[in-house]
């Protein structure tokens, strides 16, 4: 306790991490402000009743969890960050593909600048789409919430909608540069953990027994440190230079005071291959409700709404490995890597430059992403497990999945950032055992 004390006050005496972590709070605080602002003609109490048993439990239910429920309160913010997502993540998929694009990612600061451009004119009409199609929703499935359904509904509806997702956009954007931690992951982390003490109000309520809640926390604090062992596990390559003349010092070659190594993250996808593998999982679901009447689409439909069904958590598992195989191989070049290490002089020991460094980091990276995506598809069928265990499922969502995913690597990336002003004014870090390694660290030669 005295020494989170401590710590505390060595945060408050830096005055810029001061500043940066209050203006964090204050644009999260107009988040969740936004999060309870109705859309003008919407009946919030009403929608709200109405939601949970009606399109609680399907697509709709999980994006509800990502916007912090104003999709259920038909908000401002219904649609929440999750457009400006969608186009980052088609953006960097056509990175892969398109060579435009793969030229900009290598142009620096200048191509990031023209991509990010692209990105948000990708969202705006990304965000119109869903708008219309929210708003479609809204005045099908719940008539009795809204009080008129002129065309000016429909209009105003989409443009706050839509303004209300770029509004998100900027926020996060100010609180990247101004604030601290990557202001997108955090609007999503804070739009999930508002969720968190009303699902625990509700389960300790429904539980029926002090001892039964009380396992039920003591496997989600273990659940929480597997997932944290998942996201910071590394896999460290050797690596030596030739030792080299600059001016007049020698540079390169092995020190007792430093070494070099190539980190390679266990699971360098993140949380990416969840989200993949749940769009694909939905598809068939929303194909089938077109054909109600159908015997196929009633056998065949139930295997891909039953979240805790032995064929939809199989399916799920088996999309979660293969994406996971996929994005790594996007978001890792070995080539890459080797050309980077033959220019500065590196080399791995016993390893030839060029070819066979690639090959063997690729050997590497596939032997490590083979448990990191079988880990990966048991966190992610961890909440229908709790399901049939008995955990309510609104608590269940917390006990894997997309959700705690995001939440424990946003959650990091913020603390290394705070260790990292910490110990540049010659303070101690959070931790007094080692270093916080979150997220943000890129694969590459570190020193």
């Amino acid at each position: 306790m005295k020494n989170l004390i401590t710590t505390l006050q060595n945060i408050y005496r830096i005055e810029e991490l001061r500043n940066r972590i209050g203006l964090t709070l204050i644009l999260l605080l107009i988040f969740r402000f936004g999060s309870y602002v109705a859309l003008p003609g919407v009946n919030s109490l009403c929608l709200t009743e109405r939601f949970g048993s009606l399109q609680g439990e399907g697509i709709l239910g999980f994006l509800n969890t990502f916007v912090g429920g104003g999709f259920s309160r038909g908000t401002i913010f219904a649609l929440g960050i999750m457009p400006y997502i969608s186009a980052s993540i088609i953006i960097q998929l056509l990175g892969a593909a398109v060579p435009a694009i793969q030229k900009l990612q290598k142009e620096g600061e200048s191509g990031q600048k023209k991509l990010n451009q692209y990105t948000r004119y990708a969202t705006v009409v990304i965000t119109l789409g869903q708008s219309i199609g929210f708003v479609t929703n809204l005045l099908g499935t719940y008539p009795g919430c809204i009080a008129s359904t002129a065309p000016m509904f429909w209009v105003s509806a989409v443009l706050i909608l839509t303004g209300g997702t770029l509004f998100l956009v900027w926020l996060g954007e100010r609180i990247t540069d101004n604030g601290i931690g990557n202001g997108i992951s955090l609007i999503i982390m804070i739009g999930i953990i508002s969720e968190l003490p009303g699902s625990l109000i509700n389960e300790a309520q429904a539980s029926g027994s002090i001892l039964f809640f009380f396992i039920e926390i003591i496997a989600l604090a273990l659940v929480m440190m597997a997932v944290i062992a998942l996201t910071q596990a590394t896999r460290k390559i050797p690596v030596n230079y030739a030792r080299r003349m600059v001016g007049n010092k020698i540079m390169g070659g092995m020190t007792t005071n430093a070494r070099q190594y190539i980190p390679l993250k266990v699971n360098a996808s993140g949380v990416m291959p969840i989200i993949f593998a749940q769009a694909i999982m939905f598809i068939p679901a929303t194909v089938f409700q077109f054909f109600p009447d159908s015997s196929l689409s009633a056998t065949a439909g139930s295997w891909f709404t039953d979240f805790t069904g032995v064929f939809y958590n199989l399916t799920f598992a088996f999309l979660i490995i293969l994406f996971t195989y996929f994005y790594t191989a996007i978001a890792v070049n070995p080539s890459d890597i080797a050309d980077q290490l033959k220019r500065n002089g590196g080399f791995i020991p016993g390893i030839k430059p060029g070819k066979k460094t690639s090959e063997f980091i690729d050997t590497v990276l596939s032997r490590i992403t083979l448990p990191g995506s079988v880990f990966l598809a048991a966190v992610a069928i961890m909440p229908a497990m709790a399901t049939l265990l008995g955990v309510s499922s609104g608590f269940a969502q917390f006990f894997g999945g997309t959700s705690l995913l995001i939440m424990i690597g946003v959650v990091l990336d913020t603390l290394q950032q705070i260790e990292s002003y910490l110990l540049m004014r010659h303070y101690d870090g959070l931790m007094k055992t080692g270093r916080i390694k979150g997220r943000q660290s890129q694969v590459g030669v570190m020193a």
